[in-house]
């Protein structure tokens, strides 16, 4: 599993990265992360809006320790370059999860390299770092299935 650390205000902080080279302009990888029934298809359904200050749901099916409701705010939108928003606003689930959730998409002659970051996670976040370290590669794959659907 990826792992970048990092110190922050308030102690030391963990960072899943994840990247994958995808044949496709990034363009059209933009559109999959912004228009909300592409989102649907590779993350959950949502109510989300490319534009900073938006607030947003995604929603699935509760785990134990969540209710199925994440809580997210879009505070960067350079398109069709970086997309980031907070994920989490603390009140979705036992332990109080905030993150950034940013996206980069880097032209490459080939295509473009996709670069997920979920940073933020402090020591008393293991679980979920664990359990989302283990979901971002399957989200990225169904991310993938949808750019190349959409």
């Amino acid at each position: 599993m990826p792992l970048e650390q990092s110190v922050s205000p308030s102690g030391p902080t963990r960072s899943l990265v994840f990247e994958r080279q995808m044949p496709h302009s990034p363009e059209k990888i933009w559109r999959a992360l912004t228009q909300s029934w592409l989102i649907r298809e590779w993350l959950m359904e949502n109510d989300f809006i490319a534009e900073v200050g938006h607030r947003f749901t995604v929603r699935a099916a509760p785990l134990p320790g969540w209710s199925g409701v994440t809580n997210c705010e879009v505070v960067v939108v350079d398109a069709p370059y970086r997309l980031a928003y907070r994920w989490g606003d603390g009140t979705e689930s036992v332990n109080h999860l905030t993150t950034l959730v940013t996206w980069t998409l880097v032209p490459r002659h080939e295509g473009t390299l996709v670069r997920m970051e979920q940073s933020g996670f402090g020591p008393e976040d293991g679980q979920s770092y664990e359990r989302l370290g283990g979901t971002w590669p399957d989200i990225l794959a169904r991310l993938i299935n949808a750019v190349e659907r959409g």
